[in-house]
């Protein structure tokens, strides 16, 4: 989703209308980046793009570790291994 310029808001104006920005963000889907001294230091979502962004944080760890199951399975088949020790060794564990 692309950003306007009536997303960005300053913190002191943040403080003074959060009931309004909340109903806003609520409302109409949209963003809103607060910034600091010009910077931005947070940004007010609505919850259901909160729940759908932190689903797909996980389906990206599912996918991270099934391609690390399967690269493993390949190394096995072709004789890739190492010993407990060697692995101890080299992570120090």
């Amino acid at each position: 989703m692309l950003l306007s310029s009536k997303d960005i808001v300053s913190l002191t104006r943040a403080r003074a209308k959060l009931t309004e920005l909340c109903e806003e963000v609520r409302r109409d889907h949209r963003e809103k980046i607060i910034t600091k001294n010009g910077e931005s230091c947070a940004a007010l979502i609505d919850p259901e793009r909160l729940d759908h962004y932190h689903r797909l944080e996980r389906e990206h760890i599912h996918l991270a570790l099934l391609e690390e199951a399967v690269r493993g399975l390949e190394n096995l088949k072709v004789g890739k291994t190492m010993s407990a020790r060697k692995l101890k060794a080299r992570y120090g564990r």
